[in-house]
């Protein structure tokens, strides 16, 4: 985050995150905290050396960021927006009037012994299942965290449906870029933090916020240059399936065909 986007977000969060200074310590060094323990995913007791605060103030420091940032998700989330075709390019153009792409990633978490069982994902890890939609921008529309990494895709996506209801679209490779970029620009998603389950899921849904303000503001991201899924650190457990219908049958086939008419007549053509 470059020094404009940085001052972006501190005033943001005075004027609508109603974060507000303490007598020692002003907004902008408790957001310079807050971020570089979520970037770094750095304990405490190191913020207290650098920072030179007691454990205490940046523990409550943390928590007064993040619930300021939490409360300005109206303007950070992305307004969705159906795909327009005469506005796309040549990869979203078959995928009009759809919202956004979605996929779901797993995101390591530490809870209480008694509720590991239902935090074991398929791979034996103790995790979050988190469901996100995104704009072809890479900008987060939806986030849904603190799902169980036992739950099932499917019921992850039911819940997402139930809670606010929107289509499913079929192209995926937009958001499993935006999960690899968003763990590759926030360490803390890439380990199990230590947080209770409650703050760690603001957390994730924090640094989705944050991703969007950094694109939005800055003209370049640096995490762009980063092409490989594999050094971004996708690792899997990504949405495959979900409970089919026939409409959504019939909308693929159709597609499918249309895709391949125009594809046999440009070629013909030729």
């Amino acid at each position: 985050m470059d020094r404009c986007a940085f001052h972006a977000l501190c005033n943001m969060l005075k004027r609508v995150g109603r974060l507000e200074p303490s007598r020692n310590m002003g907004v902008e060094v408790m957001v310079a905290m807050f971020l570089h323990i979520i970037a770094h995913d750095v304990k405490i007791r190191v913020i207290k050396r650098q920072f030179v605060r007691s454990e205490e103030t940046i523990s409550r420091r943390f928590n007064d960021v993040l619930l300021a940032i939490l409360r300005c998700h109206n303007l950070l989330l992305k307004k969705p927006q159906p795909f327009s075709q005469d506005k796309m390019d040549e990869r979203w153009k078959w995928s009009k009037d759809c919202l956004g792409a979605l996929d779901g990633t797993h995101i390591k978490v530490n809870v209480l012994e008694a509720d590991k069982p239902r935090y074991r994902n398929r791979k034996g890890d103790i995790a979050s299942n988190v469901l996100g939609v995104v704009a072809p921008d890479m900008q987060f529309i939806y986030v849904l965290a603190g799902c169980e990494g036992s739950a099932a895709d499917s019921r992850v996506l039911r819940d997402a449906l139930f809670r606010n209801g929107f289509s499913v679209p079929q192209a995926r490779n937009v958001i499993e870029r935006a999960f690899g970029v968003l763990k590759a620009r926030w360490g803390i998603l890439r380990g199990r933090s230590f947080y209770p389950i409650k703050t760690q899921g603001r957390i994730i849904t924090a640094c989705c916020l944050l991703h969007n303000h950094i694109r939005r503001v800055m003209v370049v991201d640096p995490i762009d240059e980063i092409e490989d899924q594999n050094i971004l650190g996708v690792d899997g457990e990504t949405i495959h399936h979900i409970e089919t219908s026939d409409a959504w049958g019939r909308w693929r086939d159709q597609l499918a065909q249309e895709m391949w008419n125009q594809w046999r007549r440009k070629h013909h053509a030729r």
